[in-house]
């Protein structure tokens, strides 16, 4: 199994790969399958309009034309296709309300709740880093 880190105030944090010993393969690089399930499910939670509305809806549940104004960037039918595979994959749930007009809300469920922290530091990571990407990309792209 995994190594479980210690804590120690003298010794700074340990690197994430370290969580794993040197004669034991990554994770990322032993499941079964060679990797099809993993591949799948990295695709779909980790696109870029997954991870907006999960982080969007980390806050609460919304409306859809609430959610749909708060992702930037995304059309009608994107956010549609988004959601119903968060639903099919138990990231998100969907509640219809009988009322006139109809109202239907999106939240998370606790699968997708368990994500919220994994976004938000991809969130913060992508914030912090956003001007050594875009100047990486410049010299890449001018040589």
């Amino acid at each position: 199994m995994y190594a479980k880190h210690t804590t120690d105030p003298d010794r700074a944090a340990p690197h994430p790969c370290e969580a794993w010993p040197a004669d034991a393969p990554h994770p990322c690089e032993s499941w079964p399958d060679n990797g099809r399930g993993f591949r799948e499910t990295l695709d779909r939670i980790g696109d870029k309009w997954s991870v907006l509305v999960i982080g969007i809806l980390s806050r609460g549940p919304l409306r859809f034309g609430a959610l749909h104004q708060r992702v930037p960037g995304v059309s009608q039918r994107m956010l549609t296709l988004t959601l119903r595979h968060l639903e099919r994959d138990g990231v998100v749930s969907r509640t219809v309300y009988a009322e006139v007009p109809p109202r239907v809300e999106y939240q998370l469920t606790p699968l997708g709740e368990s994500l919220r922290t994994i976004v938000h530091a991809l969130a913060q990571w992508v914030t912090d880093h956003h001007d050594e990407i875009e100047n990486a990309r410049h010299r890449y792209d001018t040589v």
